[in-house]
């Protein structure tokens, strides 16, 4: 077996419903078909199922002969749309309308149409009628998001695919992945639940800078911030290789001697994917001038870049016009969270249930994580988030975090206004927090009632339509206007992104689906192209110390695209909106205030925990001593998702670590288990 069909069979045999899970030798077959003549590799097909069975709702569904060629048949079906308008794009020629001259009519043919039923040159009648009704704003009906005006209704579409009823579903609780570096049980029910919170929460971001304006960003300020960006790490890597200043210089300069030149990826053109044809290196204005430089990369063994990324080449530019790259540095990762052997005795009191609780077996704690969209794309019953409290609830969760978006901006309902408004407000008065209140709020109170020592952590999302904050780094929501009433005690409204210290662990998140900006705009090669993908991108990740580390953000159109609406006329409205296309709706994408790019960043240490949810497949890795989680997403458009369980046991602390008496670290991967499951 050559190595191409191995990484067909490990990455495509999980999604066969046969025994042991055995990936059939025609469904084999036409995957590698599918290698041949799209030239794509195993990965890039595997994130295309993916993105296919989102986009079809069919997480329930198995790889089998009949779906793997319909997916065959959407691949090709798209390459040819691709190619059909390339190939417009470059036969269109822009051409002059001449003045239009009479034909029968008057003569400059400019009363025609003016006046109503005027008849036209050709005999016909204007169809328009004549409508002396005052007119309606263009403006309200020019997109999707505004209020419907004129003669449409925007309504929910319910023809894009089956429907998915989310009682129906199958394989639920099922694990779909899990890590545990040594066999590690399920705890078990607390003999008497816990009287106080076993999870002691501490933030460690400065959630009070994250309150600024938006929409006043600077061109000078968001330069600065870029420019400091480069300088920081450029100072981090002499300090850890002890390095001079003259072993640093500026990429754009001509010079026959090798320079360590230090600054961030981009593309010498806005449009396309990056290519190492395209790859430029941008310089600080101390070190580079500013300026950008384009570098050769064909002798580098293995190389993985992507826009926005700081780091640090050596290399020669000999003639002045591109940098020619021999090996790229290593950037200086932040140290891992320690702490002293005391201060973990005292930590581990909190495992006890109660105070007469055998201190040898303590039970373990429990974590559960989730990502919205928290109901699926045909209604706003938020069944997978009542589910998950439940779950949580059956377990003795003693965390919970959920991360939006919860009223996702990208949904169906929520676009349209096509639901009814909340029993306990006005129809002509309710807002979008009412309807929080509504469907979020009350189920958080009723599972802080059922389990009133979990604490319950939210951050917001880009795509949150009740929130305030619209750009990352983002605020947190307003606790005093969820109206959560007693609950409140045990929910935490966080920023985005937010590292939290829990008992003695760092967890790190954002709501950012950082690991699908990064497939779209990496590009790899040699070794590296061989490391699996949610290794790759944690690992970029941590190394830059940011949340968000590509810029600029990944383009609205690259998204994956929201389900679409259809239109309706609205009796008694004029006919004049018939006429009235509203403009197509594109995915939120990540509004970035560059300005405070910096709070976006990791400080001090990397996390032990780091929550980068996607909409890729839910999957977990250690890299770096991190433990890196992506839940995936609760609900799918038209099927159950899943979320990520998490149980730690307690740190033990040698005799000789008590001797030296210094910070032990926490090595939290060698007694935790992960494990993410369907809902």
């Amino acid at each position: 077996m050559d190595d191409a069909t191995t990484e067909l069979t490990e990455r495509f045999e999980r999604y066969c419903d046969t025994k042991d899970h055995e990936l059939p030798s025609d469904v084999l077959a036409e995957l590698q078909s599918m290698l041949r003549l799209y030239s794509i590799s195993a990965e890039e097909l595997d994130f295309k199922w993916q993105a296919y069975s989102i986009k079809m709702g069919a997480e329930g569904e198995k790889m089998e002969l009949k779906s793997v060629r319909a997916f065959k048949r959407t691949i090709q079906d798209t390459l040819e749309r691709e190619s059909r308008g390339k190939a417009q794009q470059r036969t269109e020629v822009k051409r002059e309308r001449p003045t239009p001259r009479g034909k029968g009519g008057d003569m400059y043919d400019m009363i025609e149409g003016l006046i109503p039923n005027t008849p036209r040159a050709n005999g016909s009648a204007v169809k328009r009628k004549s409508n002396f009704d005052t007119p309606s704003g263009r403006a309200s009906k020019a997109h999707l998001m505004s209020s419907p005006a004129g003669g449409l209704t925007p309504k929910g579409d319910t023809s894009a695919g089956p429907a998915f009823d989310f009682t129906t579903r199958v394989n639920a609780n099922d694990i779909t992945e899990q890590f545990m570096s040594s066999d590690m049980a399920l705890p078990d029910p607390p003999s008497e639940p816990p009287t106080v919170p076993r999870m002691k929460l501490k933030a460690n971001t400065d959630m009070s800078k994250f309150s600024y304006r938006t929409m006043t960003m600077k061109l000078s300020e968001a330069s600065e911030v870029l420019d400091d960006r480069i300088d920081e790490f450029r100072q981090l890597i002499q300090e850890s290789m002890g390095l001079d200043d003259g072993a640093f210089g500026n990429p754009s300069l001509p010079s026959p001697n090798q320079i360590i030149a230090v600054g961030r990826i981009a593309s010498d053109t806005s449009e396309g994917k990056l290519n190492t044809a395209s790859l430029v290196l941008e310089g600080s204005r101390r070190m580079g001038s500013g300026r950008r430089v384009p570098l050769k990369v064909d002798s580098l063994p293995s190389y993985n870049f992507f826009p926005g990324q700081i780091v640090a080449l050596r290399g020669t530019n000999a003639s002045g016009d591109i940098f020619v790259v021999s090996e790229i540095l290593s950037l200086p990762l932040l140290n891992p969270p320690a702490t002293r052997p005391e201060e973990l005795d005292a930590i581990n009191t909190r495992y006890l249930d109660t105070p007469d609780s055998d201190p040898d077996n303590a039970r373990p704690l429990t974590m559960m994580v989730a990502a919205g969209p928290y109901t699926t794309d045909q209604n706003l019953d938020f069944a997978p988030l009542h589910t998950f409290l439940d779950n949580a609830t059956s377990a003795y969760a003693d965390t919970i975090i959920l991360l939006g978006p919860f009223l996702d901006t990208e949904h169906p309902q929520i676009r349209t206004g096509d639901f009814d408004a909340p029993p306990n407000a006005a129809p002509d008065q309710a807002t979008m927090t009412d309807l929080f209140r509504h469907h979020i709020s009350s189920a958080l109170q009723d599972f802080v009632a059922r389990n009133a020592t979990c604490n319950v952590i939210l951050v917001p999302s880009l795509r949150d339509a009740h929130h305030h904050a619209a750009a990352f780094p983002q605020d947190k929501f307003n606790k005093r206007d969820l109206g959560l009433g007693a609950a409140g005690k045990m929910v935490q409204c966080v920023t985005n992104p937010m590292t939290l210290s829990m008992n003695e662990i760092t967890v790190g998140m954002s709501s950012v689906d950082i690991l699908s900006m990064l497939r779209q705009e990496e590009i790899s090669g040699g070794k590296a192209k061989g490391v699996n993908f949610y290794e790759r991108g944690a690992r970029n990740v941590l190394e830059q110390r940011s949340f968000l580390p590509v810029f600029p953000p990944m383009s609205r159109e690259k998204y994956i695209k929201p389900v679409e609406v259809e239109e309706k006329l609205v009796e008694g409205e004029g006919e004049d909106a018939a006429d009235e296309k509203p403009s197509p709706f594109l995915p939120i994408g990540t509004p970035l205030d560059t300005s405070y790019l910096k709070l976006g960043e990791m400080l001090n240490v990397r996390p032990d925990i780091l929550v980068i949810p996607s909409v890729l497949q839910g999957t977990v890795k250690v890299v770096e001593s991190v433990l890196v989680i992506n839940p995936g997403t609760l609900a799918k458009r038209r099927a159950a998702g899943t979320y990520a369980r998490v149980i730690v046991q307690p740190a033990k602390v040698t005799d000789e670590e008590r001797q030296r008496g210094v910070a032990v670290a926490h090595r939290l991967w060698e007694r935790s288990r992960v494990d993410i499951v369907k809902i």
